[in-house]
């Protein structure tokens, strides 16, 4: 059944002139069918280079909305809108604006995280890949980080800023599972292993790593280390694209239930049925889509500055 609806997927997406996105946490089929299979903002991306005119994101509502303020020309639908990132629930637009009036003087920098609401509200955005960047290339002593704590502790390493979190206790529940013990314990069975967790991982368990990596930070430093086993401290998912992409090499969980509930909302059937229907399009309404967008660009803005 599962082939047949693959089948029925990559002709819909050929007749619709159609692609589909897949972030790195999704189940395998679902991998298997995408386009482009990257982290957040590299999905967000690709979408603005590819041919289409509807993009079907397979992730949850975040990168979703992110997608459609980039693509306002193309119709985004996502197959379950039950994917929602509890992360990005945890800071709403108007804890941020409290913060921006506690801080006057301090810009905002939010990870991609969070809900377009809230993005309107900042001065940039970031990736777990560029957040230390982004930060230290703004001119200001003062930082509001929001909304992961653990991401914010790891950009405070990298930054003589000063760095303030908000909320107070904004986390990933995924990567919240994974302790110290977790991987001394992986580290114990497996010693020739190298060890690449998350920045959304406790302070603990980063201290523990070889290589503190976002997903595309992962995969593209297991391709070029010498070394041929891995233990990875991120959401499972992540484990089949390494293992696919590199199959000479061993990729170890640091915890076999490290597993995103609205990551896997999403599977063959829904996918099929919302790219047959069109159905569950998302949208983000002006001015929020503009000042969203302001937001994004100036990460490219920053990045830019950071590199010259």
């Amino acid at each position: 059944m599962g082939e047949g609806l693959s089948q029925k997927i990559r002709a819909l997406k050929e007749k619709k002139r159609a692609i589909i996105l897949a972030h790195n946490y999704q189940r395998p089929e679902i991998q298997d069918l995408a386009d482009i299979l990257g982290d957040s903002l590299e999905l967000a991306r690709a979408s603005t280079e590819l041919d289409a005119e509807i993009v079907v994101f397979c992730g949850v509502n975040f990168m979703a909305e992110m997608a459609a303020v980039l693509n306002p020309d193309k119709k985004v639908l996502i197959p379950d809108p039950a994917a929602r990132c509890p992360m990005a629930a945890q800071l709403p637009a108007e804890e941020v604006r409290r913060a921006k009036r506690r801080y006057p003087d301090a810009p905002v920098v939010l990870y991609v995280n969070t809900l377009a609401e809230a993005k309107a509200e900042a001065t940039a955005v970031c990736t777990s890949a560029n957040a230390p960047k982004v930060v230290n290339a703004l001119e200001e002593d003062t930082v509001i980080f929001g909304p992961d704590k653990n991401l914010a502790w790891f950009v405070q390493q990298r930054s003589s800023k000063r760095v303030i979190a908000i909320p107070d206790q904004g986390y990933c529940y995924v990567h919240r599972m994974f302790t110290p013990a977790d991987i001394l314990l992986k580290k114990k069975q497996h010693p020739d292993a190298e060890v690449l967790v998350h920045p959304e991982c406790d302070p603990e368990v980063q201290k523990l790593a070889d290589r503190i990596c976002s997903t595309s930070q992962m995969l593209s430093y297991a391709q070029e280390s010498p070394a041929k086993r891995f233990i990875i401290g991120t959401e499972v998912g992540m484990i089949y694209r390494l293992k696919r992409e590199l199959p000479d090499k061993e990729f170890i969980p640091a915890l076999e239930t490290a597993v995103c509930e609205q990551m896997k909302e999403h599977n063959l059937e829904k996918l099929y049925l919302a790219l047959r229907d069109e159905k569950h399009e998302v949208k983000v309404e002006e001015p929020i889509a503009a000042k969203t967008k302001s937001a994004i660009d100036r990460m490219f803005e920053l990045m830019r500055r950071a590199a010259a």
